[in-house]
């Protein structure tokens, strides 16, 4: 079979240069892109390691959670480059927003003031709030509901209390989802 454009020397010759600069082209955009995206990514604190940068902002919050009504344990060592997915991390990648410990400390550390959010700290343990019913969850600061849910922003010594309910979980009345063991 013919493929068109292939049947005349002439015409074969226009579609392989034809093809040849399209390839370049889709090269080049393709690697421009990945560059910017990579320099542009340098300065945003959820995607960055924090080894080796200056972090005088510091902060530390508490975080109780539970899940569809039973407590759930925050384990220790989130945001320490156990993650090779999207933002592929080296094991010794610490990032912005971590645990050390399970008893619910969150530490945060920047090179300045920024806008934490408690959901930036699931975002970075990959916890799935996809699988969560948001109408039926709520989040609490310091003894008071936030109308901002996981967009409550982190505020130094302050004590979170996120109820989670899964989807579907007043339909069977039993525990559907617990966060992963890590």
């Amino acid at each position: 079979m013919q493929w068109p454009g292939t049947g005349d020397p002439r015409r074969r010759k226009k579609t392989i240069k034809f093809l040849i600069i399209l390839l370049i082209i889709g090269v080049t955009v393709g690697v421009s892109s990945s560059v910017i995206q990579g320099f542009l990514g340098q300065s945003d604190p959820l995607k960055v390691c924090i080894e080796n940068r200056n972090t005088p902002y510091k902060m530390s919050v508490t975080l109780e959670l539970y899940v569809d009504g039973n407590k759930a344990a925050i384990p220790a060592n989130i945001g320490f480059g156990d993650s090779l997915g999207d933002d592929l991390l080296s094991s010794d990648c610490q990032r912005t927003i971590y645990t050390l410990t399970d008893d619910g400390t969150i530490y945060v550390e920047w090179e300045e003031e920024y806008p934490f959010e408690v959901g930036h700290f699931l975002w970075i343990w990959e916890f799935p709030m996809k699988d969560m019913d948001e109408s039926k969850s709520r989040i609490i600061v310091d003894g008071k509901e936030s109308d901002r849910f996981i967009h409550a922003l982190l505020k130094d010594g302050s004590v979170y209390r996120a109820e989670l309910y899964s989807e579907g979980f007043d339909e069977s009345q039993e525990s559907d989802f617990l966060p992963p063991d890590l």
